[in-house]
């Protein structure tokens, strides 16, 4: 071939790679560690206020989107666990200590003081989670009290908690049947009052208010199960969306990936399991998009660009929660040492 040939050949190549788009790929970025505290809950108001709660009474807000952190501990309750956190702006915030006694305490001023808005001394009171469809309906959840699964549920923006009235066969939990406080995300609630929770242990149930169906996933002892649900927002009022994902697995073998992940494109009614699934059990799953999902577990995290049918190992770095901007693009994750970490395109 002449030498013509080639430099045609070659400049060819250079239309061919230079011509196609190029796509960024998400990296974890680590924002902070250190702090003694593990870290399960976490909130991202907005693209720059983030709030994130965990083990020794401990507190952290940033307003300038992770790049300095505030760190309180709420006095009175240092050696509790705030196993999640809901946050409405730089001022307001709730948290979640699971028990015994279980406590929800509130900020309006940044977190300089905090007020008690809910405490219960019922023996094997346990709190796992919380969620808010707006600013002012609120829903949480703790394990099964004499096998009848406990419910809270605030109308004021979380100044008040009154237990919800929760019956039916579907409301009552299996021996061994119970829910992971493992990142505040096995509860989501929506404006119409409709919630989807997700169980694990011995049995793994999908529970709504009207019922509840079984779940695939891994399950039959205690470490195994179901720890987090996201439902996409197909944007039609007052309607959950009919795209749903889950993600648990065994967390006492948190390499195994055997039936760790399933979604389901038709609200729960049958569910699909990847064909290449997330690299471990998995804590959280969370909607970057119609069809990007974040999970994240201690052995990494894992990004699925198609819906959820196959996930990549993005990091091996281990975080126990991940959480989009409530109104805005950030995505932040937190884990154990007080880790804190946002996803990044490169």
């Amino acid at each position: 071939m002449s030498k013509k040939n080639n430099l045609t050949l070659f400049f060819i190549l250079l239309l061919f790679i230079y011509g196609l788009p190029y796509k960024p790929s998400p990296e974890v970025q680590l924002l902070s560690s250190g702090t003694k505290t593990s870290l399960r809950g976490l909130s991202v108001v907005n693209d720059n206020v983030v709030w994130v709660s965990g083990s020794n009474g401990m507190v952290g807000r940033s307003s300038n989107a992770g790049k300095t952190w505030n760190w309180m501990t709420v006095k009175g309750f240092e050696t509790i666990e705030f196993r999640d956190i809901e946050a409405f702006d730089a001022n307001t915030a709730i948290i979640m200590g699971i028990g015994e006694p279980a406590h929800i305490l509130k900020t309006t001023d940044a977190g300089n003081t905090w007020k008690v808005v809910y405490e219960n001394q019922t023996k094997g009171m346990f709190l796992d989670a919380m969620d808010f469809s707006t600013p002012l309906h609120g829903l949480v959840v703790g394990d099964p009290l004499n096998h009848s699964i406990f419910l809270a549920e605030t109308l004021d923006g979380g100044n008040t908690w009154k237990q919800k009235q929760f019956t039916g066969l579907h409301a009552m939990a299996d021996s061994g049947e119970a829910f992971f406080a493992a990142s505040g995300s096995n509860l989501r609630l929506f404006e119409n009052n409709e919630f989807f929770l997700v169980s694990g242990g011995t049995k793994s149930r999908l529970i709504t208010k009207t019922g509840s169906s079984p779940l695939p996933i891994v399950q039959g002892k205690s470490s195994t199960g179901t720890n987090s649900i996201d439902i996409f927002d197909d944007g039609i009022p007052n309607k959950p969306g009919k795209r749903m994902v889950i993600v648990g697995g065994d967390f006492a073998a948190d390499s195994l990936t055997h039936n760790n992940c399933f979604y389901s494109n038709n609200r729960g009614k049958s569910w699909q399991k990847p064909k290449i699934p997330p690299h471990g059990y998995r804590s959280c799953v969370e909607y970057l998009s119609r069809t990007e999902l974040l999970s994240c577990g201690p052995n990494g995290v894992d990004y699925s660009e198609n819906g959820g049918k196959t996930w990549q190992w993005i990091s091996s770095e281990g975080f126990h929660v991940c959480r989009i901007a409530r109104s805005g693009s950030a995505i932040f994750l937190a884990g154990s040492g007080g880790k804190i970490a946002k996803l990044v395109w490169r």
